[in-house]
């Protein structure tokens, strides 16, 4: 049976902090370090971790940094999971933040299922122009008018807000965090009915 490891990254700009958490409930925790943040870098952490055939399970908090790393470590075949800071569980009281315990709480969560990752690319598939998908239309078929019309209703208008901001010459993580801000408004209205 393969080994699964548990890589929590606490990400800012220049540096990421990594912890490990070993498979199982009680396995150990480890701080492995701060390294740079780099894509060589990354993957080099990444191939030292795989050796002896572990299976590698990263995660991060979503942040300013965007999606690099998450694209970069799935492309090298490691299952990566990113989480809103608001879904990450915390003690009352709990207010000393350091990067070595960020990144070891986000290890632990992540080996006992506590996490609740965010959908990466969801906001990403506004760049193309609107249409119903054909391996959706049963589903669309199925709800409700109104909340059909909410969700061409959002299909049209993010599609129209990416290509809009991204050729003013915004960042893309700061595109997809207005889309995935104004998806979760239409998500909301769509809850309430």
């Amino acid at each position: 049976m393969q080994k699964t490891i548990c890589v929590g990254l606490d990400i800012h700009k220049a540096s990421l902090s990594v912890s490990v958490a070993e498979d199982g409930c009680d396995g150990p925790v480890r701080f492995i370090g701060a390294i740079p943040n780099t894509p060589i870098a990354l993957s080099k952490l990444a191939r030292q971790l795989a050796r002896g055939n572990c299976r590698l399970e990263f995660c991060y908090e979503v942040g300013g940094c965007g999606y690099g790393i998450y694209r970069q470590l799935t492309k090298l075949g490691h299952a990566c999971a990113v989480v809103a800071t608001s879904k990450i569980p915390r003690k009352p009281g709990e207010r000393v933040k350091t990067d070595r315990r960020d990144s070891q709480k986000l290890a632990i969560l992540h080996r006992t299922g506590d996490l609740t990752p965010v959908r990466v690319e969801a906001a990403r598939s506004y760049r193309y122009p609107a249409r119903a998908a054909k391996e959706n239309a049963e589903i669309i078929v199925r709800q409700p008018k109104s909340i059909r019309a909410i969700a061409w209703k959002a299909q049209v208008r993010l599609c129209r807000r990416f290509r809009a901001l991204s050729a003013s010459g915004k960042r893309p993580t700061v595109v997809v965090a207005a889309i995935a801000r104004e998806l979760s408004g239409f998500v909301w209205q769509s809850a309430r009915r």
